[in-house]
């Protein structure tokens, strides 16, 4: 006999790719989930067409999955809220959203960023945007997902970390499908830097593509991006262990090899020679890695670690350095030994 579920009321805080594939998964598994979209005449489309066609087309949203840009009623009766706008518009969208929180509400961050100038994660953004909810109990979802493949029911693995295991288990209760496999972590730290900084490390894994570097590139770039993600969160307090996990190796391994991945496309039509205004200019959906990356450099010459790869990704960005020419800095700085650690000082 199957497991009967508990029916909650979700409410899914932006409705981008990955948001819409959140909400869909959490309609399907029989929960009453309400999208808030952004923009009203966005959500009279969803509503009308029953598709998110801009985001995540060709997925027919649940009958249980309603959309709305009105904030009263997205919150009204809810408990449960998971937060997927982008890092940037974090801060911004929950101040508003503040007032209509529960005091004890569920809150699930599934956004892979860093807030650019304050270096914040997006769970130290939302605990200082809701310190109003005292009772607030705070969790992070991350892991190598791709929203189209999730959508279309292929077998995926994620982790929800939390300080409180408790809060991390009915998180990984709510989402656990037969298709959706969630696992336990209580380094929140640790979980979100690693879903950052890949989009950092998928941003040279295009360049390299777009340069036609090879394979041997390919994966060179993947192990010492790891090895330079690892050093920076263990110096800010993170565990080692957790970026050999799903938020870490995982999502580094998915984001740099798949071509699904925003970042990776981002840093490949700049490998091929295009400007990074131009390329932004032709995308509808957010490339995090682009601001990540500034703040992945800030964060390394706050806790004096070396971040090369993100340096020299920066320098690209900034137009400072032709791709060719950031490889071959990476490829002429000081012979080291494998293990030895880049920290200054």
């Amino acid at each position: 006999m199957a497991e009967q579920r508990h029916t909650t009321r979700v409410a899914v805080i932006g409705a981008g790719s990955w948001g819409t594939a959140l909400a869909q998964l959490l309609a399907t598994q029989g929960h009453e989930v309400r999208l808030w979209v952004r923009s009203p005449h966005l959500a009279q489309r969803l509503t009308r067409e029953r598709e998110n066609a801009v985001y995540l087309p060709g997925v027919l949203f649940h009958p249980r999955l309603t959309c709305t840009a009105d904030m009263r009623a997205v919150t009204a009766g809810t408990e449960t809220f998971v937060s997927v706008v982008p890092s940037h518009a974090v801060r911004t969208v929950w101040a508003m959203l503040a007032p209509h929180v529960p005091q004890n509400a569920l809150l699930i961050s599934a956004t892979k960023g860093i807030e650019a100038g304050s270096l914040c994660t997006m769970s130290q953004v939302l605990q200082a945007t809701l310190a109003s909810c005292p009772g607030l109990r705070l969790a992070v979802l991350s892991g190598p997902t791709f929203a189209q493949e999730v959508s279309q029911g292929l077998p995926a693995v994620a982790v929800v970390a939390s300080q409180q295991r408790a809060v991390a288990e009915s998180v990984q209760q709510l989402y656990s499908t037969a298709t959706f496999r969630v696992y336990t972590n209580t380094d929140v730290l640790g979980v979100e830097l690693g879903g950052a900084l890949k989009n950092v490390m998928a941003l040279a894994a295009g360049v390299c593509d777009g340069l036609r570097l090879g394979y041997n590139t390919r994966a060179a770039l993947i192990t010492r991006g790891l090895a330079e993600m690892t050093q920076l969160g263990v110096a800010m307090g993170a565990q080692a262990q957790t970026f050999a996990g799903l938020s870490g190796m995982g999502d580094l391994v998915l984001t740099c090899t798949g071509h699904l991945s925003r970042n990776y496309a981002v840093g490949k039509q700049l490998g091929q020679g295009q400007t990074l205004a131009d390329i932004l200019s032709h995308m509808q959906m957010v490339a995090e890695g682009v601001t990540t990356t500034s703040a992945a450099v800030a964060l390394g010459q706050r806790w004096q670690v070396e971040m090369p790869i993100a340096e020299q990704v920066y320098a690209v960005l900034q137009g400072q350095v032709r791709p060719r020419e950031a490889v071959t800095a990476l490829m002429q700085r000081t012979l080291k030994h494998e293990d030895q650690q880049e920290a200054r000082g």
